[in-house]
C-alpha cells in the first residue's frame, strides 16, 4: 500500500499548478502524445515535459514512448485517492456546521 499521506501531498502538489491541471483536463478526455498537450500552452517543450515530470511522479499520470511519439494518459486511482480524501473533509465540515446551525437556532 502507499503511503498515503506523502502520496497525496505530491498529488496536491503537482495539481496545485495551473499548467499542470490543464494538462490532466485535457487528458481526462484521452491520451495525447506531448506534442499536442504543449501546442496550446504559451511554454517550451522542455518546460511542458518538466510539468509532465512532476504529474508523473505524483502517479497522476502515465507515459510510454512508441518509436519518436511520447503519449501521455491519466491514472485515475491517484485523482480517486485525493478525491476521496476531499470527500472526508467535506464530510467531516458538512457535520461540523450543521452542528453549529443545531447550535445557533437554540
Amino acid at each position: 500500500m502507499l503511503n498515503q499521506p506523502a502520496a497525496l501531498d505530491e498529488v496536491f502538489h503537482a495539481l496545485a499548478d495551473e499548467t499542470r491541471r490543464v494538462i490532466v483536463e485535457r487528458l481526462v478526455r484521452g491520451p495525447a502524445a506531448v506534442s499536442s498537450l504543449a501546442e496550446p500552452l504559451a511554454m517550451s517543450l522542455p518546460a511542458v515535459m518538466q510539468h509532465l515530470q512532476v504529474l508523473e511522479k505524483a502517479g497522476v499520470i502515465r507515459t510510454e514512448k512508441v518509436g519518436r511519439v511520447r503519449t501521455c494518459q491519466i491514472e485515475p486511482d491517484m485523482l480517486r485517492m485525493a478525491e476521496h480524501w476531499l470527500g472526508r473533509q467535506r464530510t467531516h465540515w458538512e457535520q461540523q456546521l450543521d452542528q453549529l446551525d443545531e447550535y445557533l437556532r437554540e
